[in-house]
């Protein structure tokens, strides 16, 4: 059960992205040859003015294809005939489209269990804020030059920064105090802290449930790109990606983790990572990377300030090329998914 909830929610955050695409589409009066959900042989499909819907049999995300790729073609709808301001709407809608969804989901799980204020619940004895007098009740606003706005927020700022000195400030009685802490180890536990302890959830309005929803996505944006951040610098390996192949088993793990709470807690824990999921194909499909959308509005953004497309067989060149070694990153990756599924590596 667990691996068919993962491939349905990975195929949903896919379709709703490849949604985008086709409702900018249609909506800048682009052709659009075919609009399919999943992928591999059609078990159903039909044409309606000039598109055709199909069913694939792998549920497995969808596509929407409009002819980018054809040259040759004189229609005026062609996406290729549209000035560059349409077609870099309807590329950045697919990411924009994940952003959304993401947003969605935020706004519905913090409605059903409330938000994580960054406010101090417990300080911890011997531990860095202890030392730096920080007290329970404190309003942690802001960490080095990142603004804190839920809980975990801190937990991660001091993830990725644990070896460095972190200027925290809190507020107090309307007043901003800042202290610098060194993250401390905790020898059970095996990492680093600051010995601080969160007051837990509190109960969401429609009002809250919009603003914290916009800061769960935040959150996750910004954490992706610290990933990536560490990635580029060396703080992380490639090794430790994670494909389709590990996204599945993570949702399958985390499914049977939580079964056993009950039919919310699932719930719950699958919106979190539909919220994550979605984040992270937003920000992955933004990079300036050849094949993908990213990549593409680069070519879009410097056709918009030369006001002259670059030759398409060029950027032909550039793509396939990102694509031969996008495919060769998400082989190594499904290997090392794979290994650490089977053989714990």
């Amino acid at each position: 059960m667990g691996i068919i909830l993962a491939i349905l929610l990975f195929s949903f955050i896919i379709f709703f992205h490849e949604l985008g695409h086709f409702l900018l589409a249609k909506k800048n009066g682009i052709d659009v040859n075919e609009f399919a959900i999943g992928m591999g042989p059609a078990i159903y499909s039909k044409e309606y003015k000039g598109t055709k819907y199909a069913i694939r049999i792998l549920p497995i995300g969808g596509y929407c294809a409009m002819g980018e790729d054809d040259e040759a073609t004189d229609s005026p709808n062609n996406f290729n005939n549209k000035s560059v301001w349409a077609r870099i709407s309807v590329i950045a809608a697919g990411p924009v489209f994940n952003f959304i969804l993401a947003f969605v989901f935020a706004v519905i799980i913090t409605a059903m269990v409330g938000y994580d204020k960054p406010v101090i619940g417990a300080v911890d004895a011997g531990y860095p804020a202890a030392e730096a007098g920080l007290q329970k009740g404190d309003e942690v606003v802001k960490m080095g030059n990142k603004n804190i706005h839920i809980f975990r927020e801190i937990s991660f700022y001091n993830q990725f920064h644990a070896n460095e000195d972190i200027d925290v400030t809190v507020l107090r009685d309307g007043k901003k105090i800042t202290v610098t802490l060194t993250p401390k180890m905790d020898k059970e536990l095996g990492y680093k802290r600051l010995g601080i302890g969160s007051t837990g959830y509190t109960k969401a309005n429609p009002l809250t449930a919009l603003q914290y929803g916009a800061y769960e996505v935040k959150f996750w944006i910004c954490t992706t790109l610290d990933s990536l951040k560490m990635l580029v610098t060396g703080q992380i390996g490639v090794n430790q990606l994670s494909g389709p192949v590990g996204i599945v088993s993570s949702v399958d793990t985390t499914y049977k983790q939580s079964r056993s709470y009950g039919a919310f807690v699932v719930a719950v824990q699958m919106l979190n990572m539909a919220i994550l999921l979605s984040a992270n194909l937003g920000v992955m499909n933004l990079l300036p990377l050849p094949a993908l959308d990213g990549g593409r509005l680069v070519f879009l953004f410097i056709e918009a300030i030369r006001k002259k497309r670059v030759p398409p067989e060029k950027e032909g060149y550039v793509h396939f090329a990102g694509i031969v070694i996008l495919m060769a990153l998400m082989v190594f990756v499904m290997y090392n998914d794979i290994h650490r599924i089977f053989f714990g590596g």
